[in-house]
């Protein structure tokens, strides 16, 4: 599952790994909280959607955007509570967490770290074969969301015979080393 988060709107996606070891486009959607004048019962809000997103999917996963530098302090406040709030909903219902940020759910499902929320739409929809309106941008930054984590878990890049050090290298190769 891939949240972007957000306490006016918060988008959420769900892909599913079929047999074929392939993601398959099983939900999306977007909380609308912009009438919600109070900013406590968003989180309550967001907490409780996300709960219930966890109860009726079971996902393994969630993959969640993580709040990215901004100019304005008050609005990355916002954005980590909204974030906060929506963890702790998959925390509760046992679900493993992984922060992406933006850049690089873009990245991983355009090949542009500066891509337009459009584009993130077009090609997600491109690679899921599905067809989605434009009303729903977060919930198609969710499913790219969700999508980067998928190519993150089957990248051998990054897998557990990866390695960042030579010390891990030799940790998980002993047999390659003389």
């Amino acid at each position: 599952m891939g949240i972007d988060p957000g306490t006016n709107l918060l988008g959420f996606g769900i892909v599913r790994i079929n047999e074929r070891s392939r993601a398959e486009y099983v939900d999306m959607g977007v909380l609308d909280l912009r009438k919600e004048p109070d900013p406590y019962q968003k989180l309550s809000m967001i907490h409780s959607r996300v709960s219930e997103l966890c109860r009726e999917y079971s996902p393994s996963d969630l993959a969640i955007e993580s709040p990215f530098y901004g100019k304005n302090a008050q609005v990355i406040f916002k954005l980590g509570r909204a974030q906060g709030a929506a963890i702790e909903a998959a925390v509760e219902n046992g679900v493993k967490i992984t922060e992406y940020a933006p850049r690089k759910a873009k990245i991983a499902v355009c090949g542009n770290g500066n891509a337009s929320k459009e584009q993130v739409s077009a090609m997600v929809c491109k690679t899921l074969g599905i067809d989605i309106a434009e009303k729903f941008l977060d919930a198609t930054d969710a499913l790219a969301i969700a999508m980067c984590h998928y190519y993150q878990l089957t990248n051998p890049l990054t897998s557990e015979v990866a390695s960042t050090s030579w010390k891990k290298f030799i940790q998980v190769n002993p047999d390659r080393v003389k």
